[in-house]
């Protein structure tokens, strides 16, 4: 699907817990989607952090057109979302995986709802750039959390 480059899949953590695993599909020409099937990683999340922004979680699934009783620890098939939508879930769950504190969480996860769409890809490409991005990442959540 070319117009759906991001998959949202269901990671099941245990019996009672699940966790959630995006993933970007590849350029074309190096062994994308058609070759090997591989998708990379872009970020897993689990826990409070997940928990913490599971509003906006449900928010993207419902806009890509699944219903958010859809979400569960039993899905196999993974949700297809468009750029706009994995981008910006993306950012958002680079953004909070590491925190502890829900109040750091809360304040980053609402500054990722009011980030204007450019914003939101320049973010993304430098969180998620090889060499620059965990520094990327960190001066990202100093900024939205105002720390």
């Amino acid at each position: 699907m070319v117009d759906r480059p991001f998959e949202l899949r269901v990671l099941r953590r245990d019996e009672n817990d699940y966790g959630l695993a995006l993933h970007r599909q590849p350029p074309a020409g190096r062994g994308g989607a058609e070759g090997n099937g591989h998708w990379p990683l872009v970020v897993q999340a689990w826990g409070a952090p997940l928990q913490s922004v599971m509003d906006q979680v449900l928010t993207v699934i419902k806009q890509a057109g699944y219903r958010s009783t859809d979400l569960s620890r039993t899905r196999q098939a993974p949700f297809a979302l468009t750029e706009p939508q994995g981008v910006r879930l993306g950012l958002l769950l680079l953004a909070v995986k590491p925190l502890r504190k829900v109040v750091r969480m809360a304040a980053i996860s609402e500054q990722v709802r009011s980030m204007a769409d450019e914003e939101a890809y320049y973010w993304f490409s430098k969180t998620t750039g090889a060499s620059t991005a965990r520094r990327a990442q960190r001066a990202m959540r100093v900024m939205m959390a105002e720390e």
